[in-house]
């Protein structure tokens, strides 16, 4: 069975092999990324066409005669302050990706930490309150560029005491994302968070029971 160093003591955490000893599969993970960054898109960008502008209900010049252009409204697009061509429409942006191929992502990415020496376990029972110097001297000799620390729901103390640390970012078991794997140098997680996502990458539906 596969584990991980503690920060900050010489004990190992155990790793689930199924879920922290999968093989990497690139493009799979590369899509599950593309999804999960295209779902956190708001989609509330909007422009107003010539005919939500306000004004421009008489034409500008007379037809014919003046020697210009015609020209109707100046609230055409081709007028300052006209109405946008095409312009960008609120949308939402979700891809949908199968539930086995999230979970399949999820221990490329769990498993990928394990394999390079980036993951990391984190004793929990060590905050007794919010303390970020205690936090800081953890990471000091083993943070590498930007740091993912995954907390379960109940430890409140040690959230507190990592998130005003540059460059590191805390997130809980269930809210962390495929993308926020890979775009870590370094993982970090309590015995709590490490359990949840073992449960999060190792649940099979029934039909993925009989394939």
């Amino acid at each position: 069975m596969a584990d991980a160093p503690i920060l900050g003591g010489s004990e190992k955490l155990p790793l689930d092999d199924a879920v922290f000893g999968a093989p990497f599969n690139g493009p799979l993970v590369h899509e599950t990324v593309i999804a999960e960054l295209a779902a956190r898109r708001q989609g509330t960008h909007s422009t107003r066409t010539r005919g939500m502008v306000r004004g421009g209900g008489a034409k500008p010049w007379r037809q014919k005669g003046t020697g210009r252009a015609r020209q109707g409204t100046i609230r055409a697009p081709q007028w300052t302050g006209g109405g946008v061509v095409f312009g960008p429409s609120p949308r939402h942006y979700t891809v949908k990706v199968n539930r086995k191929a999230r979970r399949a992502a999820l221990r490329a990415a769990l498993s990928l930490h394990a394999e390079r020496g980036s993951l990391f376990g984190l004793d929990s029972a060590g905050f007794d309150a919010p303390s970020t110097k205690q936090a800081a001297g953890l990471l000091e000799d083993r943070r590498g560029g930007s740091v993912l620390l995954v907390l379960g729901p109940e430890e409140a103390a040690v959230a507190k005491s990592f998130r005003n640390l540059s460059r590191v970012s805390v997130l809980s078991a269930e809210a962390v994302g495929i993308a926020d794997l890979v775009g870590a140098a370094t993982f970090v997680a309590s015995q709590a968070a490490i359990d949840a996502l073992t449960a999060r990458g190792s649940k099979t539906t029934r039909e993925e029971a009989k394939a």
